[in-house]
């Protein structure tokens, strides 16, 4: 998250999420501002790494059937439109919010030139708009009007349209942080009316003896797991946060992480209704992935502009509507280990037991320019505490990198335990 200091309200403890900005009264006009130019080498390694495996498994290694092949390739050169689109549109909306007085500096970089620069802000808002409009376009190739999937696709786009919306309503009014709690669960209310999917969960195989059921139906109480899960997942995100770079990297390997999956279930699978389910997460995560990379070349260290509660809350409603309409929960709960790890770690803070700062951030040191982990309950303080000092570029990497670990972790946890756990 990146929250925000202002002179006219005094920071309360009740706003405890990481920031990487604090705001002051400078008028900024805009008119004289120039952004730094993306850094596209960066995002052509980040996006190779990441997107080369998925593109293998699902042109050369599995034999996925033209029907599912050829919308999955529409929207994935939709969703390169939406790259460029958003690469072209972020140094426009950057001086349109200078000009609203919209902008931070960098916590991480004060005491030095850096820490003076007026950093815009929010600027997440391009990404969700482009996604979008690159998501609804997409209807016009796949979907008829008889489609089965079009209503809960329409919900699913409703509901990260709301999150969108409540997301920039932070940014611009800086809501308390345990009125951001329930945002979610206004914004998962289109999805949670228009899902007709099941209900049932399968029981583990070791627990079937105990239980007397190999399939449980959840009924009401599986919609209430679906908007806690949304809850989770969007503030999760959130608060795993406080670096350049760190909020849109995580996604995109989560994102990665999702698009592999997706096709690996859709490659082994023979029911055409699950298939359809791990395509339809796909028509949803690809354009994500996209438009965050184009972001992210903005964003990685050190970055030009900063991505707001905008990003962050919209980037964690759709993975968490993917995971839903996906019927793989449980897969991204996984994938999300670094965010449940952060989450328990900060636990004693967000529930007011242990005192809770304004900005939850590592102590930066201006003649080094290395960050100290602090004693408060982040995975960034703690990683810091454990692993020494590092500076801000390598402490991103170093939790990307365990980010990809855990998603790695995952499919590594499928594998071992298929067919004797399900």
């Amino acid at each position: 998250m990146t929250a925000r200091k202002r002179t006219s309200s005094v920071a309360k403890s009740e706003n405890p999420p990481p920031a990487t900005k604090e705001h002051k009264p400078t008028v900024a006009s805009g008119e004289d501002f120039s952004l730094a130019p993306p850094k596209l080498g960066v995002i052509f390694v980040i996006s190779s790494l990441l997107c080369s495996l998925y593109l293998y498994l699902l042109c050369f290694h599995y034999n996925v059937d033209n029907e599912l092949k050829r919308p999955i390739l529409i929207n994935a050169g939709l969703s390169l439109v939406g790259f460029f689109v958003t690469l072209k549109l972020i140094p426009v909306a950057a001086r349109y919010v200078l000009r609203r007085n919209m902008f931070g500096f960098d916590i991480n970089k004060r005491g030095t030139p850096q820490g003076e620069v007026k950093v815009p802000e929010s600027l997440g808002i391009v990404v969700g708009i482009v996604f979008l409009i690159v998501a609804i376009i997409f209807q016009f190739f796949n979907f008829t009007e008889d489609s089965l999937w079009l209503v809960e696709y329409n919900a699913a786009l409703a509901s990260i349209c709301f999150m969108i919306l409540l997301g920039f309503v932070d940014d611009v009014l800086d809501v308390p942080w345990r009125v951001k709690l329930l945002l979610p669960s206004f914004a998962t209310l289109p999805l949670l009316m228009a899902y007709a999917g099941h209900t049932t969960i399968v029981i583990p195989k070791p627990l079937v003896s105990y239980v007397g059921l190999e399939i449980l139906d959840l009924g009401r109480i599986y919609k209430l797991y679906m908007a806690l899960l949304a809850v989770f997942c969007t503030n999760s995100i959130n608060i795993h946060a406080g670096l350049n770079g760190l909020e849109i990297g995580q996604t995109v390997v989560i994102a990665a992480a999702i698009l592999i999956h997706n096709v690996m279930q859709i490659g082994a699978s023979v029911d055409s209704e699950l298939r359809q389910a791990h395509a339809f997460s796909i028509y949803l995560t690809q354009p994500l992935m996209a438009t965050s990379l184009a972001m992210l070349a903005f964003n990685w260290y050190p970055s030009a502009v900063f991505v707001g509660d905008t990003y962050t809350v919209f980037a964690g409603m759709t993975m968490a509507v993917v995971g839903i309409l996906g019927h793989f929960s449980e897969t991204l709960l996984i994938f999300f280990l670094p965010q449940v790890l952060n989450f328990l770690l900060s636990l004693p803070q967000l529930a007011g037991i242990v005192k809770c700062p304004r900005h939850r951030l590592p102590k930066f040191d201006p003649a080094t320019g290395l960050l100290t982990g602090t004693r408060d309950g982040t995975l960034v303080n703690v990683y810091l505490r454990i692993f020494g000092r590092k500076s801000e570029k390598s402490l991103c990497i170093h939790l990307l990198v365990f980010q990809a670990l855990a998603c790695a972790f995952c499919f590594l946890l499928r594998h071992f335990l298929a067919g004797w756990y399900k």
